[in-house]
Parts: structure tokens; C-alpha cells; sequence
């Protein structure tokens, strides 16, 4: 398989709302740092090259990144290398972002933010962006209690002008149903990929039923997470990678985006190699025979 000039258009599009995105797109958590992500100790990457991969990203197609501002290191925000690398920025780009967890100016993590402090979080986002707007803006949660005091408060800054789409992340079933009570739910962000679990799916089904673009993240790292790909790949995942010249990550991905035209991935890198070859998995186009395949290794 030939990755150099493959584009991010090969992997079809969908929208965020009402803006219409490449199905690669590219996520931000890993720009900032080597090694694992979200790490207060980790090793800022080099400034240049954090650009270098961002601009190269767009020049492939990519226009469709999600980032925070609690993704940074020492020394490099997620955000700032964004609004450095892309400002002013193409007509076509989408930037989304989160809200609700925060880390302080030491990187350690805070109580998630309350439905009052959510604006802060969104004006510290358009700051670092240096955007008038921001285009998607996703709830990031953990639990399971209500989240309608906080999608609200943030559907109350739609209605300002400050947010174009609201999203929401790792979140249930009944969690998207009591947010679209409040307002449209433009995209969920929730973990997916081989070998996920059935309440995993779920959702992805019901977004799929509604129309609702569903952005996995770990597709790739796996059990990994924010450290990075996993190397525990399984021997099907492995022999499907030699069978069509391309490495076990890429399986990962492609199969992932094979599990519904309503899936927009967002694989993360400060790697230009792996930049390209995450892109050309758009045009990898996996077997009934493959997909059962990996189907009952996982």
C-alpha cells in the first residue's frame, strides 16, 4: 500500500453538525509531549516539528482536529502549536475541543469544572485558538450522574454565539438522550475499537440510527491509551498487516472505520511517518472476510 499521496478525502466524509469533515481527522493529545500523554513530567516534543506535522496534516486533507486545553506539557500547549501552526485558519477546518476536566499550570488535574465554570473553560479555549467561536465544543464526563446542569450551561453559550455544535465524551446511553432533551447533540467521543465491548457498541448504534457522528478515541492505542499504540496486537491483526502491506495500527484504524459511514477518527501523532500512514489508511478497504476475521479474534 502507497501512503505518500494518499489524501484524507479517500476516507469518505460526514458532518459535525452541519460543517462536513474528511473521515480522518487528527487528534491533538499527543502533540505537546514524547512518550505518554497528559503526563505532568512528560518531554515537551520539539516545537518545530509539532508545526511541521500540523501543516503537513492540512496539506493531506485533514480538516477535522480535536484537541483541549488541557492537552500541553511543559512547555507546549495543544492549542497554541494549533493557532501557530494554521492561523488564520482554512475556511474548511473544523477544530473541536473539550470541557470539563482541567489540569493547573503544573499539569496536575483538577475537580472537573461545574456548570459555572464551564465558561471559563470555553473562553480560555477561544483564547488559546484565537477564535471568535469555537465549532464543536464536547462535554467530557465521568460517571454516570446527570449532565444536565452542564450541557445546559453550555448550551446556554450556543445560544451566545460563542459555540457553533455541542458534543459529548465518554458518556451512556441515557446521558445522550437527557442532553438532546437540552439542545442538538452533534457528535459523541467515546472509546472504540477491536475488541469493544457490547454496551461499547451500543452506542455507536444508536448514533449511527440518529445520524449523530460518532468519534472514537484509543482506536489505535488500544489498551494503551494515553501511552500510545499498543503492541499486544493479536496474530489475526498482525497477519491481516503483512497480508495488505500495512502495519497493525493501520488494521486497527481501518477497521475502525469500517464499523459505520458515521465514524470520524481522530488519530493523534507528532510522528510524520505515522502522520501519513494514518491518513492513507482512509483508502484501506478491508474484506467481509477480513472484518470477520478480526470479528472473532476480538
Amino acid at each position: 500500500m502507497t501512503s505518500q499521496t494518499i489524501d484524507a478525502a479517500a476516507s469518505g466524509t460526514w458532518k459535525l453538525g452541519d460543517l462536513p469533515v474528511h473521515r480522518i481527522g487528527f487528534g491533538a493529545m499527543r502533540l505537546p509531549q514524547h512518550g505518554e500523554a497528559l503526563d505532568a513530567d512528560a518531554v515537551p516534543r520539539d516545537r518545530d516539528q509539532a508545526i511541521r506535522v500540523l501543516r503537513r496534516a492540512v496539506e493531506l486533507g485533514v480538516n477535522h482536529i480535536d484537541t483541549a486545553a488541557f492537552y500541553f506539557s511543559p512547555l507546549r500547549s495543544a492549542n497554541e502549536l494549533i493557532n501557530r501552526a494554521l492561523g488564520p485558519y482554512p475556511d474548511d477546518l473544523v477544530i473541536a475541543t473539550k470541557v470539563g476536566p482541567g489540569r493547573d499550570a503544573s499539569g496536575q488535574w483538577q475537580p472537573h469544572a461545574t456548570p459555572a465554570q464551564l465558561r471559563g473553560q470555553v473562553e480560555e479555549n477561544l483564547r488559546q485558538l484565537g477564535r471568535d467561536h469555537l465549532d464543536v465544543v464536547n462535554l467530557r464526563i465521568v460517571g454516570t450522574d446527570s449532565i444536565a446542569e452542564r450541557f445546559g450551561a453550555l448550551a446556554e453559550l450556543r445560544e451566545a454565539g460563542l459555540i457553533r455544535h455541542l458534543g459529548l465524551s465518554n458518556i451512556r446511553p441515557h446521558h445522550l438522550a437527557e442532553a438532546q432533551a437540552i439542545a442538538p447533540v452533534a457528535c459523541v467521543q467515546n472509546m472504540y475499537g477491536i475488541g469493544a465491548t457490547p454496551e461499547q457498541k451500543q452506542l455507536l448504534d444508536i448514533c449511527g440510527d440518529q445520524g449523530i457522528a460518532f468519534v472514537p478515541f484509543y482506536s489505535i492505542a488500544g489498551t494503551g491509551r494515553t501511552a500510545g499504540a499498543t503492541a499486544g496486537h493479536s496474530p489475526e491483526v498482525s497477519a491481516l498487516a503483512r497480508a495488505h502491506g500495512v502495519s497493525p495500527a493501520q488494521i486497527r484504524l481501518a477497521w475502525t472505520l469500517h464499523q459505520g459511514p458515521h465514524i470520524l477518527t481522530i488519530p493523534g501523532t507528532g510522528d510524520p511517518d505515522h502522520l501519513v500512514q494514518n491518513i492513507a489508511t482512509g483508502s484501506l478497504r478491508l474484506s467481509e472476510e477480513d472484518l470477520s476475521t478480526l470479528h472473532r479474534a476480538a
